[in-house]
């Protein structure tokens, strides 16, 4: 036990601050910590796996559960890895480095299946998890960033440390990014150091792969090639960061949106257009909605630029997402690939009035995705499959789809 002293409203039950404590671990979060349990009593200790034997040091009880720092690995489980990163552990941005790739996918795939039954109350088979075809050097684009300049010296540029909301630490490589992006990563470090004196603030910094360069302005237009398609937009704006996946990742929603005979797709999220063209040789034809025009500009000019002519692209008000949309509802697929927090009541009543005959859901975040279930399941649709992606190997996060009929 230790006479450190507890920060003010610290609850002490069931364990003292900064209490050690020894404990096997089960299983793993949502949010990639270990489970362990202690007289029955939950505890979460991040960067602890199935199978490991650790000494863990409490920093926080709550209602049902207690948080802990990993101290020590007392005995390792039988799927821990070395890192390829010495900075993991430290640096915030993965969470499975030490856990190897097979038993990464198997834990998504779980985890996806746990979040359907606590969060949504339905017991659905879960497909396992579609592996990326690299693990690491697979990020086309990074965003390291650092705090206002203090002094002479030099800032750390990098991203948040493990555990923390505010401090940076300082990332010269980044094993998970593209070799091009490592290549380029020094001169941009320096260039900050050179002008570190110029920042009242602090920054981002862009480093984004494109056609075997690396641009750093946000407005360059960046190119990205997604089987025998090219994508053009603006490089600051959102673009899935895994090229190498990619193909499987849109073959496998085009299949899903078209295998029952659907015969027109309406994408409500199209951005630069990314299923809406490479789902388009499916379907007769391809309506793209965006709230941004600039991203129905881009969409636009890729279904040009890749003599795609049976695909359009409008800029509709988020109030009025399907006015314009004259597809028969009973031949309409529909892929939305909403923004982290999900999908707005709003655009979600304005679906189900549409009525399609199939929807294809994608999220990056399950958990949103699993709370809107909720949603089609009042308004008459049923999952079908459901099918994780790892587009982000050695970290928790994962993209899922959800393919619903309407019943």
């Amino acid at each position: 036990m230790t006479t450190s002293v507890p920060p003010k409203g610290f609850n002490p039950v069931p364990f003292s601050y900064h209490e050690e404590i020894e404990l096997e671990i089960d299983s793993l979060s949502n949010a990639g910590d270990g489970i362990g349990r202690v007289n029955g009593w939950v505890v979460f200790v991040p960067f602890a796996l199935p199978g490991d034997k650790v000494k863990a040091r409490i920093w926080r009880n709550d209602k049902n559960f207690s948080s802990a720092d990993l101290i020590e690995l007392i005995s390792a489980g039988p799927h821990r890895v070395s890192p390829q990163c010495k900075l993991f552990g430290i640096c915030g941005g993965c969470q499975y480095q030490h856990l190897n790739y097979e038993q990464q996918l198997l834990w998504k795939t779980r985890q996806v299946a746990d979040l359907l039954r606590l969060q949504a109350g339905l017991q659905l088979p879960v497909n396992p998890a579609i592996a990326s075809p690299k693990q690491y050097h697979y990020r086309s684009k990074i965003t390291p960033h650092f705090d206002k300049p203090k002094g002479e010296n030099k800032p750390a540029i990098g991203f948040l440390k493990a555990g923390s909301r505010r401090e940076v630490i300082d990332v010269p490589q980044c094993p998970i990014a593209m070799e091009c992006i490592n290549e380029a990563l020094p001169l941009a470090r320096k260039s900050i150091y050179q002008a570190a004196s110029q920042y009242k603030r602090g920054a981002t910094i862009l480093l984004r792969a494109s056609e075997g360069t690396v641009i750093s302005n946000n407005n360059a237009i960046a190119c990205e090639r997604v089987g025998n398609l090219e994508f053009h937009f603006l490089a600051g704006d959102f673009f899935q960061n895994n090229p190498f996946i990619l193909p499987l990742f849109t073959d496998y929603v085009a299949h899903q949106a078209s295998c029952d005979g659907a015969e027109f797709l309406v994408d409500a999220y199209c951005g630069s257009g990314l299923f809406s063209l490479s789902l388009a040789h499916k379907f007769k034809k391809v309506l793209g909605v965006e709230v941004s025009e600039t991203s129905a500009d881009w969409a636009r000019a890729n279904a040009r630029s890749n003599n795609i002519d049976h695909a359009e692209f409008l800029a509709a008000d988020a109030s009025a997402i399907f006015e314009k949309v004259d597809f028969p509802a009973e031949k309409t697929a529909v892929v939305i690939d909403p923004p982290r927090k999900g999908c707005t009541l709003e655009f979600l009543n304005q679906l189900f009035a549409f009525g399609p005959a199939k929807v294809v859901y994608v999220s990056c975040n399950p958990a949103t995705q699993i709370r809107d279930l909720a949603e089609f399941d009042k308004a008459g649709y049923v999952v079908t499959e459901v099918q994780p992606f790892d587009l982000f190997p050695q970290t928790k996060h994962l993209e899922c789809v959800v393919t619903l009929a309407k019943g």
